[in-house]
């Protein structure tokens, strides 16, 4: 009996909602994160499930780590403003994700900090190449990495495509030798077998 019991409040703990992350003030359907100076750093990496609606509007975030609100279902509003937001890579993520929202007119004051060059403009109206022009360093130093890679790998397939013809030339010489050693012994052979009936 009792092991009925513990089997059927085990079958309700996916219905438990974690706790409330720190410093953050929670009820339950909206998550208030709001003014706690948090950074990308020390930002909760996860959020209730329940949670409808979230509060992370002046603290010091620059940006939101990728996938942080994929998984709340409820979600319905998060509230960002009054962060200083550096639009460059790492914002790639949030303006996806309000560029999915219904309602974008709850995010015109999510706006850029920097760089100069994007400062005061609305994050979810950034195209993708405004956003990338600020990182082509890193792109840069991508494309050399990889061609780098590109060339020693090509350079190792050389290299066994070398050894592979160089063995199969061996190979063949060695079948050759073998083949002209068998016809020399079948013809030594042949003399025996015939002289012997």
């Amino acid at each position: 009996m009792n092991s009925g019991i513990l089997l059927s409040l085990l079958g309700f703990l996916p219905l438990v909602t974690p706790i409330c992350p720190v410093p953050c003030r929670c009820t339950t359907n909206i998550t208030d994160c709001s003014s706690k100076n948090l950074t990308v750093e020390n930002l909760p990496s996860a959020f209730r499930p329940s949670a409808e609606i979230i509060h992370l509007g002046s603290n010091r975030l620059t940006s939101i780590p990728n996938g942080l609100f994929d998984n709340l279902r409820s979600l319905q509003v998060v509230y960002l403003q009054g962060n200083p937001w550096e639009c460059t890579c790492d914002i790639l993520y949030l303006r996806s994700w309000l560029q999915w929202q219904q309602n974008r007119t709850l995010y015109r004051d999510v706006r850029c900090s920097s760089p100069e060059h994007l400062q005061g403009r609305i994050i979810a109206y950034l195209t993708e190449d405004e956003i990338i022009s600020t990182c082509q360093h890193w792109y840069c130093s991508l494309a050399l990495l990889s061609q780098i890679s590109l060339f020693i790998l090509l350079f190792l397939q050389g290299i066994l495509v070398i050894f592979i013809i160089v063995y199969l030339q061996k190979f063949r010489r060695m079948t050759a030798e073998a083949r002209s050693t068998i016809r020399e012994l079948d013809q030594q052979v042949d003399p025996w077998v015939s002289s012997s009936i």
